[in-house]
């Protein structure tokens, strides 16, 4: 007995295959041209392709790469959430063994390194910054502000 009412054994599968009407689908005899304007335009940029022979198609632009050390624009103190992010990346690293930047004193937590690896500037990580035109900035840990 099922919980829909009577004993139905189809197994959730419609075997009736004439419900399905063929006239709701294009045939390739209707003119519809999806991907292809009439003027050969991409779509995804705008631009007008060339034609064969008349000259290579136009550019797309690049995306901007990285920002001069000297034209930095954000600041550089670090912000609590690359501060969890260095401490937590830094810490799986000496789990699983990396070299250790300073002196240990007898201390097993990695965290408790990467603590004090951060607090002695010496994390070996860059933190990249994206801007909003898309070029971003890399600061190095020991260039940041932590306090």
């Amino acid at each position: 007995m099922s919980d829909y009412g009577d004993d139905v054994s189809d197994n959730g599968y419609d075997d009736n295959e004439n419900d399905y009407n063929d006239d709701n689908y294009l045939e390739p005899e209707d003119n519809i041209e999806i991907y292809q304007t009439e003027q050969n335009t991409d779509l995804i940029t705008g631009l007008t392709q060339a034609a064969a022979g008349q000259g290579p198609a136009p550019s797309v632009p690049t995306a901007p790469g990285p920002v001069d050390k000297v034209k930095r624009v954000t600041t550089p103190y670090l912000t609590k959430y690359e501060r969890a992010r260095v401490l937590g990346t830094r810490a799986l690293q000496i789990s699983m063994n990396a070299p250790v930047m300073v002196e240990l004193n007898g201390e097993t937590d990695p965290l408790q390194i990467a603590m004090c690896e951060l607090r002695e500037k010496k994390i070996p990580l860059l933190i990249r910054r994206y801007l909003p035109d898309g070029s971003y900035e890399d600061w190095s840990v020991d260039e940041l502000i932590t306090d």
